[in-house]
């Protein structure tokens, strides 16, 4: 007699290791420090999304195993530096450690110095096909993730050094979103690279991360972007926390997939030969990144339209913003439809990656430089 098979599926939490629940007690500990200390100051819709944080950074450290340290180790710098301030801002002149390496203005620099390096350390490991030089333009990408990220939880503590009422999640102007930008295309190439163990495209996507680096520079430099402003009143609002973090997962996806592209195309000229992965490795990334980028695409879109509902009573009214980012999900969409229905593959939807590229940055930018409206927030 047969035995009856059982087909129910494993529970995926005898899977974890001791390493995930150690992480996932961290994570845990870093948010009931943060509600017994604020709780007090924050609404509903905070405590709510404080409770999604945890659970998504919790699952995110579980899923990819290098958030695990990386999260813990932004927390220590930016608790060091948090630490030096002695909760005086004065300080940031006067103490070496904050002048030179932990406020957030240093720390940010640091990333971009970081960034610049990883960029021409991963063409020099390409171009002479070194498996150390593009591990050390990887660890270079991660050093700059790292201050990065520091650098923006000491931002948002020197807002609330300002004045409790100045102080805000940094994610409200164009310099800080820039510097967000930076950090979640690296971040989700980082974990594409070790999945495919292709560290050879790190020397095209980190153009496109130089690309911003250049632009958060000059606008340091020339328009003194980086110092903390006052939230004008449209963006005083929680959705703010949830709608700007869940775009920029979608151009930094489209961004990674642009480059990835344009790799795809030098590999199938020939050119690099032999240094590049193969054009099939880079189209299932490109096609695997634009897809993530899509589905939280669609996320901010949907809470953008929530929100504009709260602010200005309705769902949507064609303000250019709006409309662009339409023709922007408009776009991937298809170049979606295309390769799961008609079974479209190499060249054509890596030139219609790459364009999009462009349709997703004056979405991003040039609307601010050229259109006004509703949105607009962060002119040059």
């Amino acid at each position: 007699m047969e035995l009856a098979r059982d087909y129910s599926e494993p529970n995926p939490l005898k899977k974890l290791a001791l390493g995930d629940w150690l992480y996932a007690l961290v994570v845990l500990a870093a948010a009931g420090t943060t509600f017994g200390l604020y709780g007090g100051a924050m609404d509903y819709y905070e405590h709510a999304i404080l409770a999604g944080a945890t659970v998504g950074l919790t699952g995110l450290g579980w899923f990819w195993k290098a958030f695990r340290w990386y999260l813990p180790l932004c927390g220590a710098v930016a608790l060091a530096g948090i630490g030096l301030y002695d909760h005086d801002l004065a300080r940031a002149q006067v103490s070496f450690g904050l002048k030179y390496a932990l406020s957030s203005q240093s720390a940010i620099m640091w990333m971009c110095t970081l960034f610049f390096l990883a960029t021409g350390v991963y063409w020099a490991g390409l171009l002479k096909r070194s498996d150390t030089l593009t591990r050390i333009a990887s660890g270079l990408t991660w050093a700059a993730a790292v201050m990065g990220l520091a650098g923006m939880f000491v931002r948002w503590y020197e807002s609330y050094l300002i004045a409790p009422d100045v102080g805000h999640i940094p994610v409200s102007n164009l310099y800080e979103v820039f510097v967000l930008f930076c950090l979640i295309t690296a971040l989700m190439y980082l974990y594409y690279e070790a999945k495919f163990a292709a560290r050879q495209m790190g020397a095209f996507v980190l153009l496109v991360i130089s690309a911003a680096v250049g632009f958060i520079l000059w606008y340091t430099f020339d328009r003194q972007a980086h110092e903390i402003q006052p939230l004008i009143p449209a963006l005083q609002s929680w959705w703010m926390k949830i709608h700007v973090p869940a775009n920029f997962v979608g151009y930094g996806a489209f961004a990674i997939a642009a480059m990835l592209g344009l790799a795809e195309l030098v590999a199938l000229r020939g050119w690099l030969a032999g240094k590049l992965p193969a054009p099939e490795v880079l189209d299932e990334v490109m096609y695997k990144a634009i897809a993530v980028g899509f589905l939280f695409f669609t996320i901010a879109t949907i809470l953008g339209a929530m929100w504009a509902a709260d602010a200005w009573g309705g769902y949507w009214s064609w303000d250019p913003k709006e409309t662009w980012a339409l023709i922007v999900w408009l776009n991937y969409a298809a170049w979606l439809h295309i390769r799961l229905v008609k079974g479209w593959r190499g060249a054509p939807l890596a030139w219609w990656a790459l364009i999009g590229i462009f349709v997703t940055s004056f979405a991003f930018l040039g609307v601010n430089m050229f259109l006004s409206g509703l949105h607009s927030y962060g002119s040059l």
